[in-house]
Parts: structure tokens; sequence; C-alpha cells
């Protein structure tokens, strides 16, 4: 059930990535979170429907925590993989894009937030860091992110859907 569900949203993730691309948006930007978003509530609704199919059995703490988290990564590992893979086969002029962008909203970020002073040195390693932006760097950012976004809802949701 787990891996069905998983699968599945995982899937979701990855076609809208590419549909993203496809588009002539950026896939690795922050639409992307979009769809990314869905995992928890796929998780969420994965742990109830599995305490449905129990029933009149109670699933436990750990079988249900097990089902939403279990869906939670098989989504990310499945999402990071699909980001990847664009990068592979969009090439480097995406990744480029992807990095122009990532730099214009770090530069309006600091202009923005004229309270806090950063040294010379902070901004430099800000647009090395961006600069330095990979394939693998964007796909383990993705499965951080989609693995932490399902694990907010995933956790209390199998603690409340236990019964």
């Amino acid at each position: 059930m787990a891996v069905r569900a998983g699968l599945g949203i995982g899937l979701v993730c990855v076609i809208w990535t590419v549909g993203l691309q496809l588009t002539g948006n950026n896939g690795f930007g922050p639409k992307q979170i979009l769809a990314q978003l869905l995992v928890p509530l796929v998780a969420l609704a994965n742990e109830w429907w599995f305490g449905q199919r129990v029933k009149p059995e109670k699933p436990g703490l750990g079988r249900a925590l097990k089902v939403g988290s279990l869906t939670v990564l098989i989504a990310a590992v499945l999402s990071a993989i699909g980001v990847l893979g664009l990068a592979y086969g969009a090439g480097e002029p995406a990744l480029e894009r992807n990095r122009a962008e990532v730099r214009e909203i770090v530069r309006v970020q600091q202009a923005e937030n004229s309270k806090v002073k950063h040294s010379e040195q902070e901004l430099r390693q800000q647009e090395q860091n961006v600069a330095n932006l990979t394939a693998q760097g964007l796909a383990v950012g993705t499965f951080v992110r989609v693995l932490l976004f399902g694990m907010v809802l995933a956790l209390p949701g199998g603690i409340f859907f236990r019964e």
C-alpha cells in the first residue's frame, strides 16, 4: 500500500517537474514545490486508509508510522531521481538558467533584507554557492525537501490515525 502510494505521488512530482521544463518554466525552481506539497497529504491519506482497511483491528502506532514514512521515503527517492534525470537530460543550459534565477533571488533577498548587514565574505560565499549548483546538489536538495515536507504531516498523522 505504501509502495503504491509512494510511487504514485513520486511519479506525480516527476511529471510536474518535467512538465515545468517542457513548458518553458524552470523545472528546478520554486514552482517544483507545488507538487512536493502533495506528498504529506498523500502520506496522511494513506495512513488513514490503512486504518480503515484493518478495521475493526487497530493499526497501532508502529504500523501507521511505517505506512506514512515509507510512502514519503519512496516519493522522495523517486522525486530526486526524476530531478537528476531531468538535469542530465536537459543539460547544462537548463542548469545555468536555474543558477541565474537563483542568483537573482539571492540578490533581491539581500537588497530587501537591508536590516541584516552581510560581510563581503558572506555575500561572495552565497554567490559561490549559487555558481556551484550541480545536478547532484539539486537532487539531494529535492530529496531532503520532499522528505521533510512529508514527515511534517506523516509523523503526527501516524500518531493520530493509530487508533
